[in-house]
């Protein structure tokens, strides 16, 4: 019998899908992008890439190691402050870990519009050593406030309110005797009467001059000005002649202590020197 002839095996030839070349005839930068391919290998260029962007993430993080141990805060100075103590002031400038680094507080208020601390309108952080700042507070010009809805409405030179709180500060005066419909911040206060917040503003600015305190600042229905320095009513009249009459408002007032009554110096001048006060005791006699 004869003899049947086995049939030859054809070796298979692998190919590169992409280029339809067989493997075998690649040189060794084609091979390698096909195993790449096929084999999920992570090219040369890719290592490296990512080699150099850990070097690069390490120096970051020694870099800001550095500058968060250098420029840690330790000593803070504050200007500028009347409503709030240095330490109140510290407490809401720095309230997270980052504003403890004189770079970062420095950099973030420079043109930050501050929002998030009543009565102060702008913060200045000034570097005066890697470990030292001063905080310096621009505080809203205040003229007075008014009562309305339970809240403490502050306003301005110009009678517009800049501020609501619900607490009253001791250094500014509440005006009362006011009457209006409504209060919308940032405007004006509707109420009538020219000059009146001009007024307003000369008697907080000469009550200041004197250091003088009042606790509210009364107009009745002509306008006439009453001041009340705790159970004291100072009769000023209209407003005017203010520093002769606050002069001997700063004289007097201590002898009036523990008295409660009416202090009448709206005709009051240097050169007529009118004043009497009538105490509340004889005003049932």
């Amino acid at each position: 019998m004869a003899k049947k002839k086995r049939k030859k095996k054809q070796k298979s030839v692998e190919y590169d899908v992409s280029t339809n070349v067989p493997v075998w005839q690649m040189d060794e930068r084609a091979l390698r992008k096909h195993r790449i391919r096929t084999e999920g290998l992570v090219p040369k260029k890719t290592w490296k890439i990512f080699g150099g962007v850990a070097i690069l993430l390490l120096i970051l993080g020694i870099v800001l190691a550095v500058l968060l141990k250098t420029y840690a805060i330790k000593t803070v100075y504050v200007e500028g402050n009347k409503h709030y103590t240095n330490e109140e002031i510290i407490e809401r400038v720095m309230s997270g870990r980052l504003e403890h680094n004189s770079i970062y507080l420095n950099f973030k208020y420079r043109h930050q519009k501050i929002e998030s601390i009543p009565f102060v309108s702008a913060l200045e952080v000034k570097i005066l050593a890697p470990d030292a700042v001063k905080i310096t507070v621009y505080e809203k010009s205040l003229a007075g406030y008014v009562s309305y809805l339970g809240r403490y409405m502050y306003f301005d030179k110009d009678g517009t309110v800049v501020e609501s709180s619900d607490e009253s500060m001791s250094d500014v005066p509440q005006v009362t005797g006011l009457h209006f419909d409504y209060v919308v911040m940032y405007e004006k206060l509707p109420v009538e009467g020219n000059g009146l917040f001009s007024t307003i503003l000369d008697i907080t600015q000469t009550l200041s001059k004197f250091e003088l305190t009042a606790d509210q600042i009364f107009f009745d229905q002509n306008k006439d000005i009453t001041l009340y320095f705790g159970d004291v009513r100072v009769q000023i009249g209209a407003g005017d002649n203010l520093d002769d009459k606050f002069a001997k408002i700063q004289s007097i007032l201590p002898e009036l202590e523990g008295k409660k009554g009416v202090l009448h110096m709206a005709d009051y001048t240097s050169d007529s020197r009118n004043i009497t006060f009538e105490s509340d005791d004889n005003l049932g006699q």
